[in-house]
């Protein structure tokens, strides 16, 4: 018995299709999993069998093969954890494999069914608009910033058990509206500096009003304490507001970096950041 469910991976901000094959065959009992899966997706096996079994459905005790598809592309995240259990529910007869065809799927469980939150959900959404009939189902959590493209229909999942149910009976329940427009905007908390606080420098900011106002790069060079970064921090203040493709693009980066605060999903300022000269790219963050 096979079964297959679209999901998408990320790669740097950019997201790709990932095809989840579940095939579940005759012979010892097994859960194999392949296709260039990070340790955080193997994981999911553990997780998928725990949530089955804990949603009321039966875990088939047989060979199972789980294949994350192009193989070349490595897949990081818990991404996988619901295409791989709808999969398993799918090649079982458990659930029908039209209900998942036009579906783009992505979500972690936990051991009880739920669907739990993940990071990078913008972009994933940005990915599919192209890809026409199909629509995106995440988790509860991250409906909002997935329906903030407003072009592509988005589901959401409370838990595994209630999805199952309602892509049965009644899937227009699942669908969920963005309730962010650019005429309501909720910046995110960065912190910004107006160039009315800083005294003298008149040189200084003048360099900076000429590149805000073409669009230049600067680089500021100084002894330490001569107000570069004071002067850096208040920049933001003086350039116009972001668009709302540059506000997508600035988002899908806090987006990815699980950065995105609640009820706070759209990042309408321009943002600024202050990393200290020795710091690795390991512990660097936004903020």
């Amino acid at each position: 018995m096979l079964s297959k469910v679209k999901s998408r991976t990320i790669l740097g901000i950019d997201s790709f299709p990932v095809e989840v094959e579940v095939d579940i065959s005759n012979g010892l009992p097994a859960f194999e999993l392949v296709g260039f899966a990070h340790s955080t997706v193997k994981e999911s096996r553990e997780r998928v069998r725990a949530a089955i079994k804990n949603s009321g459905f039966e875990f088939p005790n047989r060979r199972i093969t789980v294949n994350l598809a192009p193989a070349d592309i490595r897949k990081e995240a818990p991404l996988f954890d619901l295409p791989i259990a709808l999969g398993i529910l799918a090649a079982t007869h458990q659930m029908e494999s039209k209900e998942l065809e036009d579906l783009v799927v992505i979500g972690e469980l936990s051991l009880d069914g739920r669907v739990k939150p993940v990071k990078g959900v913008l972009p994933i959404a940005l990915g599919i608009i192209e890809e026409d009939g199909n629509r995106l189902l995440v988790p509860r959590e991250n409906s909002q910033e997935a329906a903030l493209t407003n072009k592509i229909e988005v589901l959401a999942a409370g838990s595994l058990q209630e999805l199952v149910s309602l892509l049965r009976e009644n899937r227009e329940s699942l669908t969920v509206k963005c309730q962010e427009t650019s005429k309501t905007p909720k910046p995110l908390e960065i912190s910004t500096f107006d160039y009315s606080q800083v005294k003298g420098q008149y040189h200084a900011k003048r360099a900076m009003e000429i590149a805000a106002a073409g669009g230049h790069n600067l680089i500021m060079v100084g002894s330490p304490g001569s107000g570069k970064t004071m002067l850096a921090k208040g920049f933001p203040s003086i350039l116009p507001e972001l668009t709302l493709e540059e506000s997508l693009e600035v988002t899908r980066i806090y987006s990815i970096s699980g950065l995105l605060k609640e009820k706070k999903l759209l990042v309408r300022e321009r943002p600024f950041r202050s990393p200290h000269h020795n710091i690795s790219k390991d512990t660097f963050k936004l903020g």
